[in-house]
């Protein structure tokens, strides 16, 4: 199986996570965020993550390659599910974004490896999120706005090893989210999501995104 991914890509993580768990090989392939001939030529559209079957067949929904790779051998994410946690993850993708994503090109990551693909990058994330600069300078704003769900999903947590208490695709919804989050200098994770984080990153063997 190979990945076509950005680093800083939490859906991209989600796979990739999945795989650690399951100490499977996943060959990985940092696509440049200029290069969408690689993204057309797989699946026809410019699109990350790609997930290519060792059948050569490609899959582009990041829950459905996480249910594929969990699928290689006896399943891991045999938890329950909670809607208050799917529901969280949605919320919360919405809120970490000025957060993340003018911070990314800092932090030297190979999908901006050229002055091109940093380009890229830059020019179309301001059109969704507005100037980098302004955002950065509203960080204060945006956590104090972030602050309120990390403590709500510090109650959700049930165990630092799964928030459920075993592994379930709740996990794959919430790491990544929290691997995004925790590269913004000032946000503060509460005990039980730190402990979460903490414990998570460690059974997969990641080290965290810098912070800025």
């Amino acid at each position: 199986m190979r990945l076509y991914m950005f680093e800083h890509c939490s859906l991209c993580f989600r796979v990739r996570m999945t795989a650690a768990l399951k100490r499977l090989h996943l060959q990985e392939t940092v696509v440049l965020d200029d290069d969408s001939d690689t993204m057309t030529g797989l699946v026809g559209k410019r699109v990350i993550p790609i997930l290519v079957k060792d059948c050569g067949q490609p899959m582009l929904e990041s829950m459905e390659m996480v249910s594929y790779v969990d699928g290689v051998g006896e399943r891991i994410f045999i938890g329950p599910e909670r809607p208050e946690i799917a529901a969280w993850s949605d919320k919360v993708v919405a809120k970490t974004g000025p957060l993340t994503m003018p911070r990314y090109p800092l932090l030297g990551l190979p999908e901006f490896a050229t002055v091109a693909a940093l380009d890229h990058y830059t020019l179309r994330k301001r059109k969704t999120f507005g100037d980098f600069v302004e955002l950065r300078a509203n960080t204060r704003h945006y956590i104090k706005e972030l602050m309120p769900d990390l403590e709500e999903l510090d109650r959700l947590i049930e165990t630092p090893w799964a928030i459920n208490g075993k592994l379930s695709r709740d996990d794959v919804r919430v790491l990544p989210l929290l691997r995004s989050a925790a590269v913004v200098k000032g946000v503060s994770f509460p005990q039980k999501v730190r402990a979460y984080f903490e414990t998570m990153m460690g059974q997969i063997g990641f080290q965290p995104l810098p912070v800025i």
